[in-house]
């Protein structure tokens, strides 16, 4: 072990992050992968062949090829919980792309939709007349394409709501809950929205309840349960410095390695979350999966049009850029028969 007071790790093997400090001029060094990162390492990454901008179902070749390791990590934290600070400084240290908002704004250009709409079906559960509606789930799927299409470039932090939700089933994804003491949010409240110690705590308990309202209703689960993560770290002995110290250690682990496997089951995410935003708003409970480009789409469909509709979903499908081929399974309808 070194002795050098602001080295962060030990010099390991090689392929694995290994060592982290600042030189004398205060510049941050990481060993990633046997390259030299720096502060600037995204733009020493996207130097990197093959990394940004690769059609879906390249990576594993690159995999297989360079040796290179390839890992995800997304963060969970409640609303002013150090939660955004922690995933930068994690990005910043290993050179990943750091996203979060700019999936709304990728979103909402994308598929013509306000960004203010998007942010509200990511925050707030549905209303009773919203669950009559499918617009909010509507949402969700462009938002889910979006967040799946930049997971799948790998060496990526995401933070904010949802992200282990659509990566659930990919062993090289390193989910984190970062919290924080209900006085300590109240505070940073208070000093950033310039607002009483009421009214501060008044508006994280509505947050924190429609967060947790959220995620009940469409995945039925509890965002603040531990058992959803692999690392929950509490930002308060630890500082966010350290959290993102523990974090860059933890995802150089094997079990977060991407593998061919795994590789394929998230580029099978992201394409059956391309296919279903095309197809949401000619059938809005259509549901899809996808096994090395081919779809498999399930839609409940009026007997009457059942031909017509088969065969406009399958033009569809068969457009979507990484789909070879398209099975169309007509549901029963409990509304539209005879």
């Amino acid at each position: 072990m070194s002795t050098h007071p602001e080295k962060q790790y030990s010099i390991c093997h090689p392929g694995r992050l290994t060592y982290s400090s600042r030189n004398n001029s205060g510049l941050e060094i990481a060993f990633l992968l046997g390259c030299l990162i720096s502060e600037e390492g995204a733009r020493t990454r996207r130097s990197l062949p093959g990394r940004l901008g690769m059609p879906i179902g390249t990576q594993n070749r690159f995999i297989q090829h360079k040796g290179f390791v390839m890992s995800i990590i997304t963060i969970s934290r409640g609303s002013y919980s150090y939660g955004k600070e922690v995933a930068e400084k994690v990005a910043r240290r290993l050179g990943y792309e750091c996203i979060a908002r700019d999936v709304l704004i990728e979103a909402s250009e994308e598929y013509d939709i306000p960004e203010i709409k998007l942010l509200r079906a990511m925050q707030y559960a549905p209303s009773f007349l919203d669950r009559f509606t499918p617009e909010k789930e509507k949402y969700v799927t462009y938002i889910q394409a979006a967040i799946l299409r930049h997971l799948c470039k790998d060496n990526v932090v995401y933070h904010g709501l949802a992200g282990q939700f659509f990566v659930r089933g990919v062993s090289h994804v390193l989910k984190v809950r970062i919290i924080a003491d209900l006085e300590d949010r109240v505070k940073l409240v208070m000093e950033r929205d310039r607002v009483s110690n009421k009214n501060a705590r008044r508006f994280l308990k509505k947050v924190d309840d429609q967060r947790r309202k959220w995620s009940q209703h469409l995945y039925g689960i509890d965002t603040s349960d531990p058992s959803l993560y692999d690392l929950v770290l509490h930002i308060r002995k630890i500082t966010v410095d350290e959290a993102a110290d523990i974090i860059a250690h933890t995802v150089a682990f094997p079990h977060f390695r991407a593998t061919p496997e795994s590789q394929c089951v998230i580029e099978d995410l992201a394409l059956a979350a391309e296919v279903k935003s095309v197809l949401i708003d000619l059938s809005p409970d259509v549901e899809v999966t996808t096994h090395n480009g081919m779809a498999h789409v399930r839609a409940r469909i009026a007997t009457s049009a059942e031909m017509e509709m088969v065969q406009e979903i399958e033009r569809v499908v068969r457009e979507v850029p990484g789909v070879r081929g398209v099975r169309v399974e007509v549901l029963p309808s409990a509304l539209y028969t005879g």
